[in-house]
């Protein structure tokens, strides 16, 4: 493991130990024992696209382990004024100890981690979305133990969030069921990938457009925002078209009765998921949320210790 640019670069094992470790600072976080595990050690942060979450986690988790994190927007460096991603990476690295990375094009990853010289973090993009997916998989250990026996459903926009929670389900060999709108489907290459990670895990993948056949018998329920950042000009189409696919207590009665709810946040209440769910007590958003911070500085770790 040399980068966490998509989850379907790790292997299994690698992503139980991740799950392992991020459980093990997370009860040291909790016991107030020290856990400078990156002492001394610098995690430059490239922001293209704004964030609470990411950013927070990120900054917070390098201080808790003893590093510091450096916030940079696309304006704060020359990557920003036309600089070439090889250029900026190639000095970056003689300065830091990691880099993540928060930006559109999922090709911007993959070319920082092939001419830079540390490893490289994908902190969101339009393709994949790493950390988010090991946040969540966190959560559901911690309520259903054994991640094996869990079947996640997500229902909405087959995005960054979804393509990589149904790689990560593969690798975990859950159940994973996902519906979308005809057209708004997961990335083929994503699909393609997960079948064949399927195949060696046990993992049982089914692709659907109907939200009640995805949820039926499900032990969550996972959504998304239908319109995320840069969709802006779509939001008043893409209302009529997902709206079919709002997660409310319909939507859960084809669910188990113990069934959570799940959202990687920001959340638009009555749109892709009502007040009554989300603010309920089924809702494990805010879970999820802190999870992040646990699972990436377990990323971070297992990158940044060497």
């Amino acid at each position: 493991m040399n980068h966490l640019l998509k989850i379907s670069d790790l292997s299994s094992a690698e992503l139980f130990d991740i799950l392992e470790l991020a459980a093990k600072l997370k009860a040291k976080q909790k016991m107030g024992q020290e856990h400078h595990l990156l002492r001394g050690k610098t995690l430059a942060m490239i922001f293209s696209k704004s964030s609470t979450r990411t950013r927070i986690s990120f900054e917070v988790g390098m201080h808790q382990l003893g590093g510091q994190a450096i916030y940079l927007n696309s304006q704060d460096i020359q990557l920003g004024r036309g600089e070439t991603i090889y250029d900026t990476a190639n000095t970056m690295t003689r300065f830091v100890d990691g880099i993540m990375i928060r930006t559109f094009n999922h090709q911007d990853v993959i070319d920082f981690a092939k001419f830079g010289d540390v490893p490289v973090i994908n902190g969101l993009t339009d393709l994949h979305h790493p950390c988010q997916a090991l946040a969540d998989l966190l959560t559901l250990s911690e309520i259903y133990g054994n991640l094996k026996d869990v079947k996640l459903a997500y229902v909405g926009d087959g995005n960054n969030v979804a393509n990589s929670l149904m790689e990560a389900c593969s690798l975990a060999g859950m159940t994973f069921s996902v519906a979308t709108p005809p057209g708004y489907e997961c990335a083929p290459e994503v699909i393609d990938t997960v079948k064949i990670i399927a195949k060696k895990t046990g993992a049982q993948i089914n692709i659907c457009n109907d939200a009640k056949e995805a949820v039926a018998d499900s032990d969550a329920i996972y959504t998304d925002t239908w319109t995320s950042m840069g969709q802006e000009d779509e939001k008043q189409k893409r209302k009529e078209i997902f709206k079919e696919y709002q997660v409310n207590d319909e939507l859960f009665g084809y669910a188990k009765s113990s069934a959570v709810f799940m959202h990687c946040l920001p959340a638009y209440r009555e749109l892709e998921v009502t007040k009554r769910v989300i603010d309920g007590v089924r809702s494990k958003v805010f879970d999820q949320a802190e999870n992040r911070l646990h699972a990436q500085k377990a990323v971070m770790c297992k990158l940044m210790c060497k």
